[in-house]
């Protein structure tokens, strides 16, 4: 068995982009405890040494779910910015998603409507120059899904399937409940004041 975990530090500032580096090599760590085997499938590096925008991670082995939920979520770090000794802020989120890899063939479906187009950063910046982001269209139903996070258009367009079939597994339960799209924009919405694991100062301590 295996799942896709992605770590992100949303649009936040270098200091996320630390926590998503910490976070990431702690979760590998105890996820190789736990005797589950992790391969990186991506990592965005930051601006600074030690610091990553996101990674995508495949891991593999028994009893991963409650290992998983035991992650899923937004992850908090508390501690003085390494980069801005004068600021004020103390507390910086990341988040971190797990997708259920979609197979290969399925991109071959005929119901399912592939656009590329470039990735772009917050207020229209381009953040490459090729295009890397991935939109799917489910034709039967109109959903729509768009991943842009990972740098390669082949990772892009797996995470863009995951999300559109999701959407389609919650519009088949329950037709009249609204679709929770923005759940899956995670470098956009990060769930602040909720946090499933919390880690402090430089040396990246649990609670």
């Amino acid at each position: 068995m295996s799942i896709w975990l992605q770590i992100t530090s949303g649009r936040g500032p270098a200091e996320c982009c630390r926590a998503a580096y910490h976070v990431m090599h702690i979760f590998i760590k105890e996820a190789k405890k736990n005797n589950l085997d992790v391969e990186t499938l991506d990592v965005i590096e930051g601006k600074y040494p030690d610091t990553i925008k996101s990674a995508l991670l495949a891991i593999y082995g028994n009893n991963i779910q409650n290992f998983i939920k035991s992650w899923e979520g937004t992850i908090q770090w508390v501690s003085k910015s390494p980069f801005r000794p004068m600021h004020k802020r103390r507390n910086w989120f990341i988040g971190i998603s797990k997708f259920e890899p979609p197979e290969d063939d399925i991109l071959l479906n005929k119901d399912f409507i592939f656009n590329t187009m470039k990735a772009s950063g917050p207020g229209g910046q381009h953040v490459n120059t090729t295009n890397t982001a991935v939109r799917i269209t489910h034709k039967p139903t109109g959903l729509v899904s768009i991943a842009q996070e990972e740098r390669s258009q082949y990772m892009n367009k797996k995470l863009a399937l995951t999300r559109v079939l999701k959407l389609i597994e919650q519009k088949q339960c329950d037709t009249k409940k609204e679709m929770q799209q923005n759940r899956w924009k995670t470098h956009n919405d990060l769930e602040r004041g909720n946090s499933i694991r919390v880690f402090h100062g430089a040396k990246f301590k649990p609670s």
